[in-house]
């Protein structure tokens, strides 16, 4: 029986928006963490990248309810447009592939 904490990875491109406004990326990223908290999450990376994506983040929530209120919050501020994949742990992805018929 999977056990874990739902676990998320956020992709996340600037908007337009978001690169002119680009110095108030830290006061964003604070308000993400406080918007994840509020639906009972937690931002436990965040990753500034190259290539497709210019951030990358590893989040907990406790459902995909949660995560989902919390990401539409995010988005509405119109500075990044994000992409969110739901993590499975390999221990949790082995026995899934182990309870298959």
């Amino acid at each position: 029986m999977i056990t874990t904490v739902p676990t998320y990875i956020i992709l996340i491109k600037w908007t337009q928006t978001g690169i002119e406004t680009v110095k108030d990326a830290p006061q964003r990223i604070e308000r993400a963490h406080e918007t994840l908290k509020s639906v009972g999450g937690e931002l436990k990376a965040l990753y500034f990248t190259f290539g497709r994506y210019d951030m990358v983040s590893l989040v907990e929530a406790p459902s995909d309810e949660a995560i989902a209120k919390a990401v539409l919050t995010i988005g509405r501020w119109g500075a990044a447009s994000l992409e969110t994949l739901k993590a499975f742990p390999e221990k949790d992805g082995v026995e899934l592939i182990m309870g298959l018929p």
